[in-house]
């Protein structure tokens, strides 16, 4: 072999080296400045069915407090006081602005289904309960300045038909 020919094979080996080169550089820096992956939030709670004369247990309701008065921490006291009974952890968050509530409401679509009326029997008996929309999930408590506090509640109630409550997620292996 010439030495004219070990310089050409010379040459196309260190080219060939730097466009390997060049690709690798350019993997890495494109992975580097990828932007991480958003965090998926975990659900505050699923859709569980419940049938008819199946009893719903505190442990199985997830409750979510609004704070409808003026004062700061009254939805995290109540939602403390819940979860103490029982209850499990919703979400907090500030009544809508037209809301006009003294006492204690329960926001929810079925008046009727058991973990409402779970949750009612927590909140003594001047809870009103409200058809409306709830904006968090789970049964929706609305506490205003009057609320005299969380009291002792019921330990089951049995559904009269075929229902779905809002329960905290399970956790998959």
């Amino acid at each position: 072999m010439s030495n004219a020919q070990a310089k050409i094979r010379s040459a196309v080996t260190m080219l060939g080296l730097a466009v390997l080169l060049l690709i690798g550089v350019t993997w890495a820096w494109s992975a580097v400045t990828e932007p991480f992956p958003e965090r998926e939030d975990a659900a505050t709670c699923t859709s569980t069915q419940v049938g008819e004369g199946e009893k719903v247990y505190p442990d199985q309701v997830t409750v979510s407090v609004l704070n409808a008065g003026s004062r700061e921490g009254l939805a995290n006291r109540v939602m403390t006081d819940l979860a103490e009974a029982g209850l499990d952890r919703g979400e907090l968050g500030n009544a809508p602005e037209d809301s006009k509530v003294s006492g204690v409401e329960i926001w929810a679509e079925d008046l009727k289904n058991p973990a409402v009326k779970l949750v009612e029997s927590y909140l003594g008996k001047d809870a009103k309960l409200v058809r409306r929309d709830p904006p968090l999930p789970g049964v929706n408590v609305v506490v205003g300045e009057e609320f005299p506090g969380v009291t002792d509640g019921r330990a089951s109630v049995a559904a009269k038909e075929d229902v779905t409550i809002c329960s905290p997620p399970t956790e998959e292996l």
